[in-house]
């Protein structure tokens, strides 16, 4: 919206020529987000006490959860709102990238609000069904994809991290491949959430390396000499990036050890369905794997406990998500928290060493 009423002024005023400069509104997106969630952020935890709408612990948790029963949640609502807001301000809104963001955003956080208001409102702990909850989530993504094959400019090939001369054109299959990344992004973060501050941390730090990601790709020379696939437009999803990145610093100064407010499966859900639509749109879907290399491996910790149990009736892990698992073991929340963080930067600083390596 500033970009569309400002830039133009540049005509008579050389200084508003800034607005055109991607990195520019970036960077503000990022502190309009950031300002946005911390004078939001006492005034909806207030309500969300005042409704009392509240965290239900499962009698089948870690007992050191038990204290926190009663913690505001539905915390998500204030992520959505500091990324939309910066990012209908600061981006180019011509862009269907951004419009695809957008409704990845909207869509699996509706689908995320359906299901709290059912469990913290309506008081039934199964929240949504599994099914349905599911099956939105694909819907949600098949309209996704879908757009993006019949994009004219938009290519089907894949880009493979360290291999950047093997790049396998998908057809068609594309679209359930896309929607796989999608909604398979989108639970990995979901079951990441479970401790104070322990998903939004790693969505940071994916959120910064997609910001990297989609401004070079979306930048002809840069794409050029690092032998990326140029994606015309793809840049302007930087600013989109870049709310995730102030919103998620806004939420954590709420979120962290011990939190005052829970996200919920509106929060956990459209970041994980937004960075999986980042990562197609940006063709580094495979690159999606070591980005978000902390939600990979908590989805693969709860897939190898339930197959261990099926299979042999024995666990490989005390409690999965693995990070219950530490808990258990006896390792300190905050311990906890901090090593997946750290673990997270890693695997996000080697991801980024794929643009340059050949």
């Amino acid at each position: 919206m500033l970009y569309h009423l400002l830039y133009p002024l540049h005509t008579y005023f050389s200084g508003f020529n800034v607005f055109r400069y991607i990195t520019f509104r970036t960077a503000y997106a990022i502190v309009t987000a950031l300002i946005i969630t911390l004078v939001i952020g006492p005034w909806l935890i207030r309500t969300l006490q005042r409704w009392q709408i509240g965290q239900h612990i499962n009698e089948d948790g870690p007992k050191t959860h038990k204290k926190k029963s009663g913690t505001p949640t539905m915390g998500g609502i204030l992520i959505i709102i500091g990324i939309l807001v910066p990012t209908l301000l600061w981006a180019d809104l011509t862009n269907v990238y951004v419009w695809l963001a957008v409704f990845s955003i909207l869509s699996f956080g509706g689908i995320g609000f359906l299901d709290d208001y059912l469990k913290s409102v309506k008081k039934k702990s199964e929240g949504l069904w599994p099914r349905y909850k599911f099956a939105l989530q694909i819907l949600a993504a098949l309209t996704i994809a879908v757009i993006l094959y019949h994009l004219p400019a938009y290519s089907t090939k894949l880009s493979v991290p360290f291999f950047k001369k093997i790049t396998p054109d998908l057809g068609w299959f594309y679209i359930p491949f896309a929607i796989f990344v999608i909604v398979g992004a989108s639970n990995a973060v979901n079951l990441t959430d479970g401790l104070d501050g322990l998903a939004i941390g790693p969505v940071i730090v994916a959120a910064f390396s997609y910001t990297i990601v989609t401004y070079v790709t979306g930048h002809k020379v840069f794409a050029e000499y690092l032998q990326l696939t140029h994606i015309g437009g793809a840049s302007e999803l930087a600013v989109f990036c870049g709310a995730m990145i102030g919103a998620g610093l806004g939420f954590l100064w709420f979120n962290a050890y011990p939190a005052s407010v829970f996200m919920g499966d509106i929060g956990s859900l459209p970041l994980g369905g937004a960075i999986g639509t980042v990562a197609i749109i940006s063709k580094h879907e495979l690159l999606l794997l070591l980005v978000g290399g902390l939600f990979v491996i908590e989805t693969l910790s709860v897939i190898f406990q339930v197959a261990s149990f099926k299979l042999t009736k024995k666990r490989v892990f005390r409690m999965a998500p693995i990070h219950h698992h530490f808990e258990l073991k006896g390792w300190d929340e905050p311990k906890i928290i901090v090593r997946f963080w750290i673990i997270a930067i890693i695997l996000a600083l080697l991801s980024l060493s794929t643009l340059k390596l050949r």
